[in-house]
C-alpha cells in the first residue's frame, strides 16, 4: 500500500484534535467497511488505509514522531539514529506495521479500543484482545435487525374510544389505547422477524382502521351524536341517560324541543378535554305510529307549508 499522508486519508488537518480524528475515522469506517461493501476490493483497500492512518494518528507518541519526521506514514523510522521508537530491543528500522493490520498494540489503536469502536459502528463482537484483524479481514458476521411485520386491526368506533386488546397471528397480544384514531399505526417491539446473526428481532406494526357508526362520529377531541327522541319526549321534555364509551351521561331535554336542536356536554368527548355534542332527532315510536290518527286529531290545525317557507 502506498505511503499516503494519514491526515489526507482521514480528511483532517494537521491541527485536528483527537476527537476530530476519531470522528473522521468513524464516518469513513462506517462507509468503507467490507461488511457494507462485500466483494469491493477498492473499498476494502481504502478501509485498510484509513484504519492504518487512524492507528498512527490516534497514538500521541506516534503522531508526534510522524509530525517531526522521525517516522513515516508506515510507522517506520526515517533515520535509524533518530531514537525514540526502538521498542522491545528492536533494532533501527523496526516497523510497527501500521500500513496494514499487523501489530495492534499498546495505545496505537489497540485491539480493545478498535473492538469498542467497531462494536459501536456495526454491533460487532471483535473478540477482545485475542481477536482483531490480522493480515486481512477476519471479521465476525455483521448483526442485523429483523424485518418488521405489518398487521391490520379493524374496530368499531365505540370500541376504539374505549380501547382494548387484539390477538395477532402467532399469539402476539397488542394493547389498543383508548381513543385510537382511524389509520393510526401502533408498534410492538420485538414481535417481527428474527434478527440476522444474533441481531434483535424486528417489530410488529399494527394499523388500526375504525369503521363508521350510523349515529356517532368523531370530530377531533369532540364526539357528535344524533339522538332519536320520541314525539312525546320532544313535546313534554324528558331526562335521558346515555351509555357512552367513557361511561353513562345524563341529558335533560327541554319541553318543546325539535329536530336539529343541539346540546353540548363538556368533558364528555374523546377525552376530558373534548365535548359531546348531541343533536336531537324527533322520531315517532311504534306506539306513536299505531296511534298516529288519534295524535294527529288532537293536534291543532296548521298550515304545514309554513315550515317550508324559504327552504330554497
Amino acid at each position: 500500500m502506498a505511503k499516503k499522508n494519514p491526515y489526507d486519508l482521514l480528511g483532517v488537518t494537521k491541527s485536528a484534535t483527537d476527537k476530530e480524528i476519531r470522528s473522521a475515522y468513524r464516518k469513513l469506517a462506517k462507509k468503507l467497511h467490507p461488511d457494507v461493501n462485500p466483494d469491493n476490493k477498492a473499498a476494502e483497500e481504502r478501509f485498510k488505509e484509513v484504519t492504518a492512518a487512524y492507528n498512527l494518528l490516534s497514538n500521541e507518541e506516534l503522531r508526534k514522531q510522524y509530525d517531526t519526521g522521525a517516522i513515516d506514514a508506515q510507522g517506520q523510522q526515517r533515520n535509524p539514529f533518530a531514537g525514540g521508537f526502538n521498542r522491545g530491543g528492536q533494532g533501527p528500522g523496526y516497523s510497527t506495521g501500521f500500513g496494514g493490520f499487523e501489530g495492534f498494540g499498546g495505545r496505537a489503536g489497540g485491539q480493545d479500543e478498535m473492538a469498542d469502536l467497531f462494536s459501536s459502528l456495526f454491533g460487532m463482537n471483535m473478540g477482545g484482545r485475542t481477536g482483531g484483524m490480522r493480515g486481512g479481514m477476519n471479521r465476525p458476521p455483521m448483526q442485523r435487525k429483523g424485518a418488521d411485520v405489518e398487521y391490520t386491526v379493524k374496530m368499531k368506533l365505540p370500541e376504539a374510544l374505549k380501547g382494548g386488546e387484539r390477538l395477532l397471528p402467532g399469539g402476539t397480544k397488542v394493547r389498543i389505547p383508548a381513543g385510537v384514531k382511524d389509520g393510526q399505526t401502533l408498534r410492538v417491539k420485538g414481535k417481527g422477524k428474527s434478527g440476522v446473526n444474533g441481531g434483535p428481532a424486528g417489530d410488529a406494526r399494527v394499523k388500526v382502521t375504525v369503521s363508521d357508526h350510523p349515529n356517532l362520529t368523531r370530530d377531533g377531541k369532540d364526539l357528535r351524536l344524533k339522538l332519536p327522541i320520541s314525539l312525546r319526549e320532544a313535546l313534554e321534555g324528558a331526562t335521558v341517560r346515555l351509555s357512552m364509551p367513557r361511561g353513562t351521561v345524563g341529558l335533560k331535554i327541554a319541553p318543546g324541543s325539535n329536530t336539529g336542536k343541539k346540546m353540548r356536554l363538556k368533558g364528555k368527548g374523546v377525552t376530558e378535554k373534548g365535548n359531546l355534542i348531541v343533536e336531537l332527532v324527533v322520531t315517532l315510536t311504534d306506539a306513536e305510529l299505531a296511534h298516529a290518527e288519534q295524535i294527529a286529531g288532537a293536534l291543532p290545525a296548521e298550515d304545514a307549508d309554513s315550515l317550508r317557507n324559504g327552504l330554497i
